[in-house]
């Protein structure tokens, strides 16, 4: 059932992502020309970067993120740049892509980039801008939307989810889908809940490499992966720290008193989850409690239609079977 969902309602369609691919890289290029042409800052590089460029992506909802993430590397000698003046400078050379032809309002500076809407396939595309110092392997700055200038890497972020996939199979990264999923309809019913796409690719990352309860992930059965991934959050209330050694050696990474600790792969100074209050990971947990049971249940249910009513509580009436 799960891999059925999944194909029809999750993710997102060979020709679709062959299309938001192909706008990225048309940005990305008339983007670069633009930019030579209009210095103020200088384009050192432009990378997709995000859940399309990972294969990660799900089928976008109106109203909700973006369908392709690209950053845009500048160059810069100081950090304390005004990033006021920064979007706007980007928004005006995303505007000068499309031309005269496209209206004023497709182009949204949000807290940390550049929104374009693309009226006749209704994708749109992020840009941020990452403030680039010479550091290797791609390592920029990202403007936060606290206003914090955060050390990332799109390149090694990539790198770090394709080894995993490599290893896993197709399994890794549609489990990571299902995960979205799930969260995007429990924020729908409880808008409250905070649980970033990222933080759930971390944690899928992290049982990947340790399992759990002395089993490793199962990836290739999606209800006993999703059923671990569950148990995980609610065993530990989401306070365990979570770090990683890929780029980095685990003694590096700057301790915090934060509710929830997973910290970035590519930078040992960066919880992601540092904005997360305490409320916030009691709801978490809670959720996943919940989620927890339906799918206890829908594995022992009597009928199969019970056991899809179970799935069903966790992903929405668009489940199937309803």
């Amino acid at each position: 059932m799960l891999a059925q969902f999944a194909q029809k309602s999750v993710n997102v369609s060979k020709d679709e992502a062959a299309e938001r691919r192909r706008q990225v890289n048309h940005l990305r290029q008339r983007l670069e020309m633009h930019i030579d042409a209009h210095p103020g800052f200088d384009l050192v590089k432009l990378r997709a970067s995000g859940s399309t460029a990972k294969h990660t992506a799900i089928q976008r909802k109106k109203k909700e993120g973006s369908d392709a993430d690209v950053a845009a590397y500048l160059r810069t000698g100081d950090l304390d740049i005004d990033d006021c003046e920064l979007l706007e400078w980007l928004k005006e050379r995303c505007r000068a892509v499309y031309g005269v032809r496209k209206d004023a309002e497709d182009f949204v500076i949000s807290e940390h980039a550049v929104g374009i809407t693309l009226r006749g396939t209704g994708l749109k595309i992020d840009v941020a801008p990452v403030l680039y110092t010479g550091e290797p392997d791609d390592k920029g700055h990202l403007v936060t939307r606290q206003g914090n200038k955060v050390l990332t890497s799109v390149t090694l972020h990539l790198r770090f989810i394709e080894e995993r996939k490599r290893q896993a199979g197709r399994g890794y990264a549609e489990l990571i889908r299902l995960l979205k999923a799930w969260i995007r309809h429990a924020k729908v019913e409880n808008p409250s809940l905070r649980c970033k796409s990222f933080l759930l690719e971390l944690l899928v990352a992290h049982l990947w490499a340790h399992g759990w309860n002395g089993q490793s992930l199962q990836v290739g059965d999606y209800p006993r992966a999703f059923e671990q991934v569950l148990s995980y959050i609610v065993t530990t209330g989401m306070k365990a720290p979570i770090t990683f050694e890929d780029f980095y050696d685990a003694d590096e990474v700057v301790a915090c008193s934060d509710p929830i600790q997973v910290w970035d792969p590519v930078n040992p100074e960066n919880n992601v989850a540092s904005t997360y209050l305490e409320l916030d990971r009691r709801r978490l947990v809670e959720r996943a409690e919940a989620a927890l049971e339906s799918v206890t249940w829908a594995a022992m249910a009597p009928t199969k239609g019970d056991a899809t009513d179970a799935w069903r509580e966790l992903f929405g009436p668009t489940f199937p079977g309803a």
